[in-house]
């Protein structure tokens, strides 16, 4: 019977050589970098190759803000080539007014107006006072009749040159003073040309009346002798 004490063997616990690793640091070592690696590939994942960056946005807002800066521009411009429709309706409001005081005034020449019928009136009353003391019948025609004639025509030539005179002043106009960039209205011209016709018109008619040359005036037969 062998009494001798078993021997117990210890594990080696020798340092490995320098510049060698230890397998289980080793793969303790890779699982830490790993570990490292997926937290920086999920708090840092890799940027998306899209249009949507901030860089790009930035980048878009600042050209979207220039092309509208540019399409202000662009509108301010068309607003300045552009007539204003107000200037346009200021533009001619003179010389359309006054071709219409040319016209009217035509037509009260060719019509007569309240200031000849006064007139006439007026000169009548006069002749009727003269011949209230004795007057032949030639004298008392002339004074009461003719003479309101002549007045009555004498007023209407008046308007008819005033009609004449303001509607040549209205279509002269634009060859004097300041060349103007827009030319003068059709309607302002149609009108000033009728007020000048009937101006002349009127001229004529009154000047025919004032001189007798349509009618004469009546003249007194010579009483039977008895």
């Amino acid at each position: 019977m062998n009494t001798t004490p078993s021997k117990t063997t210890t594990p080696s616990t020798t340092t490995p050589p320098a510049g060698t690793t230890d397998p289980a640091e080793g793969s303790a070592d890779a699982v830490t970098e790993e570990a490292t690696a997926q937290d920086s590939l999920v708090k840092d994942p890799a940027p998306k190759d899209t249009t949507g960056t901030p860089s790009d946005a930035a980048d878009s807002g600042t050209v979207s803000d220039d092309l509208a800066g540019q399409s202000d521009d662009d509108d301010d411009d068309d607003d300045a080539l552009e007539p204003d429709p107000f200037d346009e309706a200021r533009h001619g409001v003179g010389a359309g007014a006054a071709a219409v005081v040319s016209a009217a005034l035509g037509v009260v020449a060719l019509t007569g107006a309240w200031t000849g019928r006064v007139a006439a009136e007026r000169e009548t009353l006069i002749g009727q006072i003269q011949t209230s003391g004795g007057g032949s019948a030639a004298q008392q025609i002339s004074e009461i009749y003719g003479d309101a004639w002549h007045t009555t025509a004498l007023v209407n030539g008046v308007f008819a040159v005033l009609a004449l005179l303001v509607g040549v002043f209205v279509l002269v106009r634009p060859a004097f003073g300041a060349p103007s960039e827009r030319p003068q209205p059709t309607w302002v011209r149609a009108v000033a040309l009728a007020g000048v016709a009937l101006g002349v018109l009127g001229v004529l008619i009154s000047a025919g009346m004032y001189f007798d040359l349509f009618v004469s005036l009546p003249t007194a037969g010579v009483p039977a002798g008895g």
